[in-house]
């Protein structure tokens, strides 16, 4: 493949090289257009500075014709195609003829490998800056020829001679009346050398995403306009030769380019990222471009690593990868925030003011909202929250009130009752963008055993905070024939996992991160790699929690973030497992245990970000199922599918959801969730 690259990148600027083959080739076309070559002889001596920044090009040339002569008499269309460049060393982009950085620059000594190589490279500008070189005069040629003499003039005498080559005996003539010659010296005219134009070379600090390390790109202004290439954010694509700095750098190799390839201007006035240095919180609005920085690029990496880290783990573990859907019917937790799904439109064109949604739905969600007043209130912990869940009940039964005045409007005789249809004619039944999809990976346990899925999840939570907004990614699992303690179990082996992996294969970032971002990172990984995972039940964690924060040792009482921080960082210093919590801490479909009143759940609190993966044995009992539906007032034609799962070939499973974007937080050890995501999704930010 490296061949067949460098053959594209040189067949473009291999021009002078493949004329002078078709030369060798049609010797009678030269014959009769003999004005060809003078042609461009006469244009190499006007031009003499082209000739000297590219000595690649014209002793690479010179060296295959020297090595194979009769090859190029005999082939010379394959000369030409296969020109310069060795196949061994010049590790080509597999769908394009430039070089990726990270191959040259990682690792940092690597770049020996390359030197004196010839590369094709494209990327980003980060930093640049323009030095003037010293003119350097062209050197005059030394001649032996005889004195400009005229041939006319036959009575030259030796003391003219003396005069016209020496200037001392020039000057002794003159004082002395020219020695008693006759015949006025003539002095030769000495020829005015022009002054050489005054050149400039551009460095450039070039990064393609690759790698955290940059190349730096020298480029001198006889190949481009410099203006051109100056302003950060402009993209290149360049073909040149590696070098070692001429001068004492901290760059240990860098690119002389011989020819640019692409430009991609910049509009400086408008480009975001002309700033040096942008806060995260200001790149927020210009997520299109914040990749382009090298924290975001490096958090990008890493994430990506991640997400090769999990499919690798469960891949290896025998686990199928299952795709759940986005649009569903069915309320994942049961008393969730969700987005619905709509494309009612009023007759102005215009969405319905009820948003498309019927009475009884509204009912519902008033009954569920009821529900979560009464948790808030008996846990006494989160006041905040309990007043925002107040306000929203208020809101929900003013729109239920209000759609039941529209009811009794049209319930008269004479008026005519369409149809209830809640998305037109798209959707037969009330839709949501999904909030989890354990229940649907369950349908897939319950019939090929072990299996997991990655995608993301929504939430109408107007309650958003640094951890958690309206659009995150999930990694679920689900394994058939598995208890609580099975899923524990996998939970802390695929986090230690994805610790280990990246501290084996993104240790460049990790190292950038760990300079700029958060000096511990790198430790934080290891400690949770060689400790072992604490495990507690939630009695256990309330008592300890209790005397810290002087709260009542009241059950049901939930826990807060601060209090799972608390845990994790100061008393365990370690990944903890508080398990068995109270069944109405929990979502519906959580196993009832045997003592009536705790859920078969857990959670896993890591040091930096809190709650990182949660974790249930689902109730394979239908009996058990029904009853909770009906306690909770559940609308059942939501679950009949999902009871069918008890009915028909039941089986114990559990499984265990891990916040994707949360394990990037924790690796990186960025403070917000909205700078690890590439696009993030919050209450009124939506810009692309």
């Amino acid at each position: 493949m490296a061949s067949q690259d460098s053959m594209t990148a040189s067949q473009e600027p291999e021009t002078t090289s493949q004329e002078p083959k078709m030369i060798s080739q049609e010797p009678e076309t030269t014959s009769q257009e003999p004005e060809m070559i003078p042609q461009e002889s006469k244009v190499a001596s006007q031009e003499p500075t082209v000739t000297s920044p590219e000595p690649k090009m014209i002793s690479q040339g010179s060296k295959s014709a020297s090595q194979e002569p009769n090859t190029s008499s005999q082939e010379p269309n394959t000369s030409s195609q296969e020109p310069v460049t060795t196949t061994s060393s010049n590790p080509s982009s597999k769908y394009s003829n430039r070089v990726v950085l990270k191959t040259i620059l990682e690792p940092s000594d690597k770049w020996r490998e390359f030197l004196d190589e010839r590369v094709v490279v494209g990327g980003w500008v980060k930093t640049s800056k323009e030095l003037n070189q010293p003119a350097v005069p062209e050197p005059q040629q030394q001649t032996t020829e005889a004195p400009n003499v005229s041939p006319g003039h036959k009575d030259v005498r030796c003391v003219e001679i003396f005069q016209s080559r020496i200037p001392i005996f020039r000057s002794i003539a003159k004082i002395f009346g020219g020695g008693g010659s006759s015949h006025p010296v003539r002095e030769k005219p000495e020829p005015a050398i022009p002054e050489p134009p005054q050149s400039s070379v551009a460095y450039l600090l070039v990064s393609d995403g690759s790698s955290v390390a940059s190349l730096q790109v020298v480029v001198d202004s006889s190949v481009a306009p410099l203006s051109e290439l100056l302003p950060t954010g402009t993209c290149i694509l360049v073909e040149g030769v590696l070098q070692e700095p001429s001068t004492q750098a901290k760059h240990s190799i860098e690119l002389k380019v011989e020819q640019i390839l692409h430009i991609g201007k910049v509009e400086q006035d408008r480009y975001p990222l002309s700033k040096r240095r942008l806060p995260l919180e200001a790149l927020r609005d210009c997520s299109h471009f914040r990749p382009r920085t090298t924290t975001v690029a490096s958090v990008t990496r890493i994430s990506s690593s991640l997400s090769f880290a999990t499919q690798t783990f469960f891949h290896d573990k025998g686990f199928l990868y299952v795709q759940v859907p986005i649009i569903t019917t069915t309320d994942g937790e049961g008393f969730s925030e969700k987005f619905q799904v709509t494309t009612v439109l009023g007759k102005d064109g215009k969405q319905n003011d009820t948003g498309g949604v019927s009475l009884e739905v509204v009912k519902a969600a008033v009954i569920q909202k009821s529900n979560l007043v009464e948790e808030l209130k008996r846990s006494e912990s989160n006041r905040e929250a309990l007043a925002s869940a107040i306000q929203d009940l208020h809101k929900t039964n003013q729109l239920a009130s209000q759609l039941e005045a529209k009811e009794k409007l049209k319930s008269g005789p004479s008026m005519k009752v369409d149809k209830p249809s809640f998305y037109g004619e798209f959707f037969s039944q009330q839709t949501y963008l999904t909030v989890s999809g354990l229940l649907h990976l369950e349908s897939y346990a319950c019939a090929l055993g072990n299996v997991f899925s990655f995608g993301p999840r929504f939430r109408a939570d107007r309650k958003e905070s640094a951890k958690r907004i309206s659009e995150m990614w999930m990694v679920e699992v689900q394994m058939a024939f598995s208890q609580l303690e099975d899923a524990m179990n996998c939970a802390d082996e695929y986090f230690k996992f994805l610790c280990k992996w990246i501290l084996n294969n993104c240790s460049e970032d990790m190292e950038f991160v760990s300079k700029r971002i958060d000096k511990s990172s790198s430790y934080r990984l290891e400690s949770m790699i060689s400790s072992s995972i604490e495990k507690i039940s939630y009695m256990e964690a309330l008592k300890k929690v209790a005397v810290k924060f002087k709260i009542n040792e009241e059950w049901g009482i939930a826990l807060t973030p601060e209090h799972l921080s608390y845990l994790a960082e100061d008393v365990y210093r370690k990944p903890v497992i508080i398990y068995n919590y109270p069944k109405e801490l929990k979502p519906f479909y959580v196993r009832l245990n045997d003592d009536g009143k705790t859920a078969a759940a857990f959670d896993m609190v890591v040091p930096k970000v809190g709650t990182i993966i949660t974790g249930s044995q689902s109730e394979e009992r239908i009996d058990m199922l029904n009853k909770t539906i009906e306690e909770l007032h559940l609308p059942r034609e939501q679950y009949e599918w999902y009871l069918d799962l008890r009915r028909h070939g039941t089986v114990e499973h559990s499984g265990f959801s891990l916040g994707f974007d949360l394990m990037v937080m924790f690796t990186t050890g960025l403070p917000d969730v909205r700078d690890v995501i590439p696009f993030p999704r919050s209450r009124g930010k939506a810009n692309n």
